[in-house]
């Protein structure tokens, strides 16, 4: 799904929302969603313990996506990347590998970051800090991306938990790089995600 946001679009919504106040405005973006049998805290706590290793598919597809980058360090490369796969792959995995915590308001949403040039092997991630999520625009060459966790109480005592990833280029020769490689790896990262929601459901499901 292709956006073009502006503030006063997002001031149409009916949540507000962290990641509003980070990107407003976007050039892509794509939501998930699911509904888990438990409160919001068991969910929120969930977000940091869920293994995403735990699906085969979803482990496949980040070794696939992590190949290229492994592969242009030769064979230390792949060996780490073989040591990777072994492991179990939370969030706080994720963190390690670039991302940056924005904001966080337990139980109601989690917001991370990264920049860099997400259509290379490489990826070349250069995240800044989190003030210049706020209050700068991507560096020159580079996109931005953000991707939130939004929990929802529900009068039956479930939780709607809705993921959202939104992604800003720096200018439109970014987008023009970024743009293909968005619509190329998008089923498989919409599969990753659907398969992060299905992991966090189950663990804060077993947990109650």
């Amino acid at each position: 799904m292709t956006a073009r946001m502006t503030p006063a679009n997002a001031a149409r919504s009916t949540v507000v929302m962290l990641i509003d106040s980070y990107m407003p405005e976007y050039d892509v973006s794509e939501r998930h969603h699911t509904r888990v049998a438990a409160s919001r805290e068991a969910t929120y706590a969930a977000l940091w313990t869920a293994d995403l290793a735990n699906a085969s598919m979803a482990r496949m597809l980040l070794a696939l996506r992590a190949l290229p980058g492994a592969l242009g360090h030769g064979v230390s490369g792949v060996r780490t990347l073989w040591e990777r796969g072994a492991k179990p792959i939370t969030l706080a995995t994720i963190l390690e590998r670039g991302f940056r915590v924005l904001a966080e308001l337990p139980p109601t949403e989690l917001v991370i970051g990264v920049e860099g040039q997400f259509w290379r092997a490489t990826g070349n991630l250069c995240t800044p800090p989190v003030t210049e999520f706020r209050s700068q625009p991507p560096a020159p060459g580079t996109a931005r991306g953000v991707w939130n966790f939004h929990l929802r109480a529900l009068a039956d005592g479930t939780t709607e938990l809705t993921t959202e990833t939104r992604v800003q280029c720096a200018d439109a020769g970014v987008r023009r790089r970024f743009l293909p490689y968005w619509y190329a790896i998008r089923p498989a990262s919409g599969m990753i995600r659907h398969a992060l929601l299905r992991e966090i459901r189950r663990s804060a499901e077993k947990a109650v």
